[in-house]
């Protein structure tokens, strides 16, 4: 038998060697302690940008081509939607109609890329959320980022339509930036519930461009929120886009100012949305890394 005698050598402290670093614990049930949760997800709020942007560059959506697609789509469909407008209604009685229907579609393109790039976020980011601790809402953040970026191009393209149809820019369109603002929240906080419907039900993509296309006909963007016949005013009501787009379109084309109770309505469907998708999505994130 042998034996070793002497003194041993005592550890010295890892953080020595690591530095300064944080850790993201998994809660066990219901939301993680909100805190240090939200200083986390502040933290690493660069990559969270980071992470859209090397999305933007695998889609090639930041090359010219790209940027040119971006704003194409919806001024192609506007074109379109515009001419079967002229044919099924015999003609335009209001000399903005072009332009209406394309500041609806460019905000309604906006929140429609929320859901469906937010709705696929958690799942395309399988191997990174299996294999590395951060808070998951970042890669949903993310793909609302990648959605604004997208929208960004379209601004001056509705100004030469404007101006080129002699609609104008009104100052009220200085408004319209808070009015924006509140169809980004709302979009935020469609595209949490969707992603954390598509770990749940993979099917949820596949549905989501039939929704959308449903919600484009019920919502202020063919047609004038005035022009609401009486029996769908129900819409105004249950519809969540139609005070946040019916506002938006008077504040960008009409150049009027709309009334306290729109801009309540857009405030409370807009952070009521988040809440409620705040408080599903991080109650359910600790299960993503099972279920993908």
């Amino acid at each position: 038998m042998f034996s070793v005698s002497g003194t041993s050598a005592r550890p010295e402290p890892v953080d020595d060697y690591l530095g300064e670093f944080h850790v993201y614990e998994p809660h066990r049930s219901g939301l993680p302690p909100l805190k240090p949760y939200f200083r986390e997800l502040w933290r690493r709020r660069e990559f969270a940008i980071e992470m859209s942007r090397a999305q933007i560059r695998a889609s090639n959506s930041d090359t010219v081509f790209g940027v040119l697609w971006n704003v194409l789509n919806p001024l192609l469909l506007a074109v379109v939607y515009f001419i079967l407008l002229a044919i099924l209604g015999g003609g335009f009685k209001k000399p903005d109609t072009f332009a209406h229907l394309l500041a609806g579609l460019f905000a309604f393109y906006a929140v429609s890329g929320c859901m469906s790039l937010g709705a696929s976020s958690v799942t395309s980011a399988g191997r990174i959320i299996m294999n590395t601790a951060f808070p998951r809402m970042l890669v949903v953040l993310s793909a609302v980022y990648i959605s604004f970026r997208k929208f960004l191009p379209t601004i001056p393209v509705y100004v030469v339509v404007a101006l080129a149809t002699r609609v104008g820019i009104p100052w009220t369109s200085v408004l319209a930036i808070p009015m924006f603002l509140l169809i980004m929240v709302f979009g935020t906080g469609m595209a949490l519930l969707l992603a954390t419907a598509q770990v749940y039900f993979r099917d949820t993509n596949s549905f989501l461009p039939y929704l959308t296309r449903i919600w484009l006909y019920v919502s202020p963007v063919l047609w004038y929120p005035e022009d609401l016949k009486p029996g769908l005013r129900f819409l105004e009501i249950f519809n969540p886009l139609y005070p946040l787009l019916g506002g938006w379109g008077d504040l960008v084309v009409k150049g009027e100012l709309i009334p306290w109770t729109t801009w309540a309505a857009s405030a409370l469907w807009a952070f009521g949305t988040l809440f409620v998708g705040m408080f599903v999505f991080m109650s359910r994130e600790r299960d993503f890394a099972v279920r993908l």
